[in-house]
């Protein structure tokens, strides 16, 4: 199983615990979706890249399956894929970077919660790797992200 695979997987796992990650800010409303998504961009076979929404189940297997499965789908089509009725969480993993923050100014449209990290670190004793999280604050608040980050250390933790 991939690094970025199962930290998607561990990401939507975190995520599914924290209420606010099912509505989504738009158009001066809030919608409450029923189910979550989350987005990973891959390089496809022309050397572009298109945007995938693997829907978050609580079984690894079955998430690495559909992971695999769209994620392969988009390389070979050259096709971005997305789930209408999902709300979706965007991931952005730039592997060849050391970063510790990215910052994204919000458009329409993009009001979703964003999920980054670049290249782990490691050092003497520990593997590190910084990630940057961004949401409207509209749809949360400091403890809500928090909550979100102690979950996503936990779920980690527990593979």
């Amino acid at each position: 199983m991939s690094f970025n695979m199962l930290l998607c997987w561990c990401i939507g796992k975190a995520a599914s615990q924290v209420e606010q990650f099912y509505v989504l800010p738009e158009h001066g409303k809030l919608y409450k979706y029923d189910c979550l998504a989350v987005n990973v961009i891959v390089k496809n076979k022309e050397g572009g890249i298109n945007s995938c929404d693997i829907p978050h189940t609580h079984g690894l297997s079955r998430f690495n399956h559909d992971y695999m499965a769209l994620t392969r789908l988009a390389i070979q089509n050259c096709e971005s894929s997305s789930h209408e009725q999902t709300m979706v969480i965007g991931t952005s993993a730039m592997i060849e970077t050391e970063l510790d923050c990215i910052v994204k100014q919000y458009a329409k449209g993009l009001n979703n919660p964003m999920v980054m990290w670049g290249k782990y670190r490691k050092g003497w004793f520990k593997t590190t790797l910084p990630i940057s999280f961004q949401f409207h604050h509209v749809q949360m608040d400091g403890a809500h992200a928090g909550r979100f980050f102690a979950n996503l250390q936990d779920e980690i933790d527990k593979l």
